[in-house]
């Protein structure tokens, strides 16, 4: 695995003590790619060195920094991890870095996959009978009919390869679950994928995120970051408002006591720490890049979502499927724009 050490907001103590964490309980072998001297400095501070490999790489791409400046630097660590990958020295690429650049790099250096206009990100979010994914959540904040096309291949393709989940229920983001519903771009979508060999179920809504109506939910990355955004500070909130009211009484407190248990495994289940990272779909390369705020337990994570993308062989069936899409395009007679 190829990592950014640099990525994330909290520098490469964080990035290493996951790294180190990944490597010592998934067994997976690190490529930590960061400047030398702090990443060793880091691994020593962490204990850990077996099954790392310090790759040097002195400049860093910046959270906020311009996409079109951080392409400029050629020895960055998103650059350099992300080449080694290119060239077979990884199997995957993880960062917590800058989504923009990791997003412009990785397209420019892999390149796309055969029949895909844009590669997007695709974020798992628990329900209580499972997982859904959705995509995109803020790789493409436009986007065109083809585009969210390819989006509800790659995404079903993932849900069933890496989730497991079997033909997994693929919906639509509209305002209403009625074919008419929606916008002009959801409209030509919505013709072409119900005349697809997907399990296309229709138009979905906000509502169904957590119903277990659909398992891979279709939006451009506008509305996708919006949402996922919104769950996550949802999640955080309700965690805060419940152990808030749970300390208001001392048989409150009590009772919080007995159940502490159930309150942890909750928080497990929709701590966004857990889902590590969005894996990028669509470039020749097995790419997940983590929330910016990724703590140790995160950057693990992302790494393990990396290690299974890649041993998944996800990428090979997205370009078969895509093929299959666009012949029914074609015989649906919608041109899409």
């Amino acid at each position: 695995m190829a990592v950014d050490a640099l990525g994330g907001d909290h520098g490469p103590r964080v990035v290493t003590e996951g790294a180190v964490a990944a490597a010592r309980e998934l067994g997976v072998r690190v490529l930590l790619v960061g400047p030398e001297a702090i990443v060793a400095e880091e691994l020593r501070r962490a204990g850990g060195g077996a099954g790392i490999e310090i790759v040097d790489a002195p400049d860093a791409v910046g959270m906020g920094e311009k996409v079109t400046r951080a392409t400029l630097k050629k020895r960055s660590s998103i650059q350099v991890a992300v080449e080694k990958l290119r060239d077979g020295a990884a199997d995957a690429f993880f960062s917590a870095g800058n989504t923009a650049a990791c997003w412009t790099i990785a397209k420019m250096v892999l390149g796309t996959l055969e029949e895909v206009d844009r590669p997007a990100l695709a974020a798992v979010v628990p329900r209580p009978d499972g997982r859904t994914v959705l995509i995109d959540v803020g790789a493409n904040a436009d986007c065109k009919a083809r585009n969210l096309e390819e989006f509800a291949v790659m995404g079903r393709v993932y849900t069933s390869a890496v989730l497991r989940t079997p033909n997994p229920r693929v919906g639509l983001m509209s305002l209403g679950e009625e074919e008419t519903k929606g916008n002009e771009l959801t409209k030509e979508v919505h013709e072409v994928l119900k005349g697809s060999s997907l399990n296309f179920i229709g138009n979905v809504e906000g509502h169904d995120l957590f119903t277990g109506k659909v398992d891979v939910i279709v939006m451009d990355g506008f509305t996708g970051n919006v949402v996922l955004k919104a769950c996550e500070t949802l999640a955080e909130s309700m965690m805060h408002l419940v152990r808030e009211e749970l300390q208001r009484t001392p048989v409150r407190s009590a009772g919080a006591f007995l159940a502490r248990g159930a309150f942890r495994a909750v928080r497990r289940r929709i701590d966004p720490a857990e889902y590590g990272g969005a894996p990028l779909l669509g470039v020749k390369g097995c790419c997940v890049i983590g929330h910016g705020k990724s703590n140790a337990t995160a950057i693990k994570h992302g790494i393990r979502i990396a290690a299974e993308f890649f041993a998944s062989g996800v990428n090979a069936r997205i370009e078969a499927e895509l093929k299959v899409l666009g012949a029914a395009r074609d015989a649906s007679g919608v041109t899409s724009t």
